[in-house]
């Protein structure tokens, strides 16, 4: 028992002294996987593999099979393992159960807990990180992932708000000190007097929030504000699809993305915004009513980036970063660790390990799985196989350690 106990809490880790930075992306991915073209989780690695974010947030993710798709895919030429959090279906729009996801670098972030807020048109996600540092202070980040009400009217305006307060409610509830919180999604605003957009800056709420670009005005097809624009892509959606499934055409004149912010980032020694690094990614700044692909919308970001956003999706993502001020953990047994967590930390049905099939051998082809207390709960064969996933429903609900018996890694989830 002392030598369970022992393997299973070692900490092997030592301290990055450099300063890093958390970068951070939200998209609306247009009913990914279904909606054309084929194959688009290749598309959007080309993407993520220029920005290289540490926080991918998405909405219009339609299945978990494309949840699985955008992990293991598109986010498998990062420099860091990724893990991602549980998909759970939509339980307020039914017709259309379109669903938010964040994928997150499991050097930099661990998900500690994850809920659905349900609202009056379509559920909002809260997930909850740690960063990975050495400090015995945790940094709490608390992130909101929506996609609020579409098109214009008091109707719409007026269900964009009350989706909004129930984030703005929420915040009441972080009683962590010094909380950071992310605001991010898809909200469909059309210029900074909407109310729900107001709710949000309301100096009222139990955390104050700001928008990092702070550029107040009407957004819509208004060139002075062609630097934000983030939809559409597309002057014509003709090739994409039929119908609602096509996306919007148009060209880039809205500003309909955001990533909002807590005040405590502008000024914080612990983790702190960047300035000037919130871009419409992929937007040069002169592509207004155009395609973000029109090669007279030349800039920084190149014709290469622009056209894989083109077909990736009606709307070009958001990106903002973040430096971290303390030292991070990183683990000193391998550069390329043998097992890590492919989804999230805390299931209620089953979790998916990958594994380096290199350093498969006799002795170390089996995962065992301990509660957390140090005993063995469940001997899971290996087979050779690079992934795999295990049936979690049995479990009582508590923490568990997975370990192998030739290493030293340890991982850790939850059984709600």
């Amino acid at each position: 028992m002392k030598k369970i106990l022992r393997f299973l809490f070692l900490i092997l880790s030592v301290t990055t002294f450099s300063q890093e930075t958390l970068n951070t992306m939200f998209y609306n991915v247009f009913k990914f996987p279904v909606s054309l073209p084929q194959n688009r989780q290749l598309i959007l690695r080309d993407i993520l593999d220029d920005y290289k974010p540490d926080l991918f947030m998405i909405c219009e993710l339609v299945t978990e099979n494309g949840a699985d798709l955008i992990l293991n895919t598109s986010l498998q030429n990062q420099p860091d393992k990724f893990a991602r959090a549980l998909f759970v279906a939509d339980t307020t729009k039914l017709d259309d159960p379109l669903q938010t996801m964040v994928f997150y670098n499991t050097r930099k972030l661990t998900l500690v807990n994850q809920q659905r807020i349900p609202t009056v048109y379509r559920d909002i996600n809260q997930y909850s990180f740690q960063l990975n540092t050495t400090s015995n202070d945790p940094i709490h980040l608390e992130v909101f992932v929506a996609h609020l009400k579409s098109s214009t009217g008091p109707a719409n305006r007026q269900m964009r708000l009350e989706m909004v307060q129930e984030v703005t409610k929420s915040l009441k509830n972080l009683t962590q000190p010094n909380t950071y919180v992310l605001f991010a999604g898809d909200f469909n605003f059309y210029n900074s007097s909407e109310p729900a957009y107001q709710e949000i800056l309301n100096p009222e709420n139990a955390i104050l929030m700001v928008d990092p670009l702070n550029a107040p005005g009407k957004w819509q097809n208004n060139p002075d504000f062609s630097y934000l624009h983030t939809q559409s892509t597309r002057v014509s959606n003709v090739g994409f699809g039929s119908g609602t499934n096509a996306g919007a055409g148009g060209g880039l004149d809205d500003r309909f993305d955001f990533i909002m912010m807590s005040d405590n980032f502008k000024n914080s020694t612990r983790l702190s915004y960047v300035n000037d690094s919130y871009k419409a990614y992929g937007n040069n700044g002169n592509c207004l009513d155009k395609d973000v692909k029109d090669p007279d919308c030349t800039g920084i970001y190149s014709q290469t980036l622009r056209n894989n956003l083109y077909n990736m999706s009606d709307h070009l993502p958001v990106v903002a970063q973040f430096k971290i001020h303390e030292s991070l953990n990183t683990k000193t047994i391998d550069s390329k660790p043998f097992i890590w967590l492919q989804s999230s930390t805390i299931t209620n049905e089953k979790i998916t390990i990958g594994i380096d099939k290199s350093r498969l051998n006799a002795q170390n082809n089996t995962l065992f799985i301990y509660n957390s207390v140090g005993q063995l709960v469940q001997p899971v064969p290996l087979n050779n196989q690079s992934s795999i996933t295990i049936d979690c429903q049995a479990l009582a609900s508590g923490v568990y350690y997975i370990k192998t018996k030739e290493s030293n890694e340890v991982l850790k989830f939850i059984k709600k």
